[in-house]
Formats: C-alpha cells, sequence, structure tokens
C-alpha cells in the first residue's frame, strides 16, 4: 500500500507544480488589472481636469478656435476612456478564467494529496494488522510451550 502512495508522489509533483504556475498566471493578471484600472481612473481625473479647465477659461471667455480644439481633444479623451474600459472588461475577464484555472489545478492538487493520504493511512493499518498477529502466534506459541512444561 505505501507503494501506491510513492508511485503517486511523481503526479503530485506535477500537480503541485501545474498549481503554482496557475498561481503564477492568476498574480500576473491581478497585477494586469489593477495597473488597467489605474490607467482608467487616471484618464477619467484627467478628463475631470480638463472639464474644470473649460469652466475656469469659460468664464473668462474663449476663442471660438479654443472651443475647437477643446472639443476635439475632450472627445478623442472621451474614446480613449472607452477603449481603456474595454481593456479593463478583456483583463477582468483573464482574472476570472486564471481564477478558475488556478481553483481547478489546487482541487486536484488536494484531492491527490487526501488520495496518498488515504493510501497511508492504509498501509499503516494493514501493518498494524500484521503486527498484530504476528503478536498473537508469538503468544499463542509461547501459551502452548508453557503448557508443554506444565
Amino acid at each position: 500500500m505505501i507503494k501506491r502512495a510513492q508511485r503517486l508522489l511523481p503526479v503530485i509533483d506535477m500537480a503541485q507544480e501545474a498549481e503554482r504556475a496557475a498561481a503564477g498566471r492568476l498574480r500576473q493578471y491581478q497585477e494586469a488589472l489593477h495597473g488597467a484600472q489605474l490607467q482608467l481612473q487616471n484618464l477619467q481625473q484627467y478628463r475631470d481636469d480638463y472639464q474644470q479647465q473649460w469652466i475656469s477659461q469659460g468664464q473668462a471667455g474663449v476663442s471660438g478656435q479654443w472651443l475647437m480644439n477643446y472639443q476635439r481633444f475632450l472627445s478623442q479623451l472621451e474614446v480613449a476612456i472607452e477603449q481603456q474600459e474595454k481593456s479593463l472588461a478583456w483583463h477582468e475577464n483573464n482574472v476570472k478564467i486564471s481564477q478558475a484555472a488556478w481553483q481547478q489545478a489546487y482541487a486536484r492538487l488536494e484531492g491527490l494529496r487526501k488520495l496518498v493520504q488515504r493510501y497511508r493511512q492504509e498501509a499503516q493499518k494493514a501493518a498494524d494488522k500484521q503486527e498484530q498477529k504476528l503478536l498473537d502466534e508469538m503468544a499463542q506459541r509461547l501459551m502452548a510451550k508453557q503448557a508443554e512444561w506444565q
């Protein structure tokens, strides 16, 4: 029975390596997601600041050229924000998929560990049973010898 547990050790090593790799990918995707979130926040903050500049500048009066430039730039900024929102959704999906892959790898590893533990317990139980059988036989022989001496 211990041999069964020993034979599974390379499989556990491979499963452990797969779990570590999946955890590493998940960590990378989470970091990329965080970066995308920060980029979106920065773009939104820049847009808000730019709009505030419009309010300040508008009170003092602006030229038609300034207004056209403002609107064009604000439009480009909105497009950039939309693209970043799509990028953020893509990163969120990667994290979701990667998290599911890691959970699957972790569950497989834990299942293999439990199987090996069960095999070891069965082996220990069999060894204990064998030892008890030997002790019982020795006790019977001893009792038989004592009966002969009497």
